[in-house]
């Protein structure tokens, strides 16, 4: 059990009014306790009350220990996995995270009727939103790794390469340089780029063509993420003028960042280079997203988010502009924040490449 962590959550607990909460999720469970378990339709819970006890229920299969401080109950398939969980909790509000199987939660509110289920997220996310300088460490290091395959699969560019190919050197490189799995990496040519979110396929590079490079995985559960946009043998003007306008919107924006800062304003300062540049209704996501033991996990960087910026957090920066039937363009930085502005996790370079 990690002592600082459990009581930073506690004291979020009780800011947001909450003696008792239950945490599921896979990543809050290893960021709180050491332990990785991918649970599938099985049972995991860690129990936690704002006195401090903790008590972990789990499936047998898992092959978990008890701690000193963390004490484990575990069941097998052929019992109810949550009969001793109800023997646990308290009557009143009970925090339930939004990961938690609804056939988990309705079982407990047969059990124990006197038990009121509330959402409980909200103090592990915001402890998990503040990295400490263990995972500070290892975001620095994941992102230096991305840095360095989105620099070797840049310079695989070459007539006949498709999509799906560069998308497997990604990964290839990644399981390489010790990445935990192959992810589904984004690898954009010309139109297929307008679409942010474009799952590769057997297109093939031509000239001309504007090359996106979304990669991300996690490292020692850690997750790295950045895009780099470049063009393949010949660039347009229109390209060049998109190209120039989101890395003015990409460093403009990392520019404001500092702690009080409202994290809307960072999404605001992008977004309105972009609209000032004619292509505001292109842009059509958020900023960016906060990462760490998730790709996506809180803060949310949007206009949509009044949360102030504070040292520790990190997340991305990723403006874009998306042409449909012609090119896309995307730019994307990990940034963390420092007491005094913030500190860019990706070094590879953003001028504009023309790839011969």
């Amino acid at each position: 059990m990690n002592k600082q962590r459990i009581n930073d959550v506690i004291d979020k607990m009780k800011k947001e009014g909450l003696t008792q909460i239950i945490v599921s999720s896979t990543a809050s469970l290893y960021y709180l306790t050491g332990y990785w378990v991918e649970p599938h339709e099985r049972m995991i819970a860690l129990y936690l009350d704002a006195s401090g006890k903790a008590v972990l229920f789990g499936n047998e299969i898992f092959g978990l220990n008890s701690m000193p401080d963390l004490p484990l109950i575990c069941h097998t398939d052929s019992e109810n996995p949550v009969k001793d969980l109800a023997n646990v909790v308290k009557a009143g509000k009970l925090g339930i995270d939004k990961f938690w199987s609804s056939k988990f939660l309705i079982e407990l509110m047969g059990l124990r009727n006197d038990v009121v289920p509330v959402h409980g997220s909200a103090p592990v996310d915001l402890a998990r939103m503040f990295k400490d300088e263990p995972e500070m460490i290892m975001m620095r290091h994941n992102s230096r790794i991305n840095d360095q395959v989105v620099g070797t699969v840049i310079s695989m560019l070459e007539d006949g390469v498709t999509e799906n190919y560069l998308a497997s050197q990604v990964n290839k490189l990644f399981l390489q340089n010790g990445a935990d799995c192959e992810g589904t990496q984004i690898v954009c040519f010309g139109a297929n780029g307008a679409d942010p979110h474009h799952s590769s396929d057997s297109t093939v590079l031509q000239t001309g063509d504007s090359v996106i490079l979304d990669i991300f995985t996690p490292l020692n559960h850690y997750w790295c993420d950045m895009t780099r946009t470049v063009f393949y043998k010949t660039v347009s003007e229109q390209q060049r003028r998109v190209y120039d306008l989101v890395k003015l919107a990409n460093e403009t924006a990392i520019s404001r960042i500092k702690p009080g800062v409202l994290l809307s304003e960072i999404d605001k300062t992008a977004r309105d280079i972009i609209i000032q540049g004619g292509y505001g209704k292109y842009f059509t996501h958020r900023l960016g997203h906060g990462i760490g033991l998730e790709c996506h996990e809180p803060p949310d960087v949007s206009l949509a988010s009044d949360i102030p910026l504070e040292a520790g957090m990190i997340f991305s920066v990723e403006p874009g502009i998306y042409l449909p039937g012609e090119f896309g363009v995307r730019i994307e930085d990990l940034v963390m924040v420092m007491e005094d502005g913030c500190e860019v996790l990706n070094k590879y370079p953003k001028e504009l490449q023309v790839i011969l």
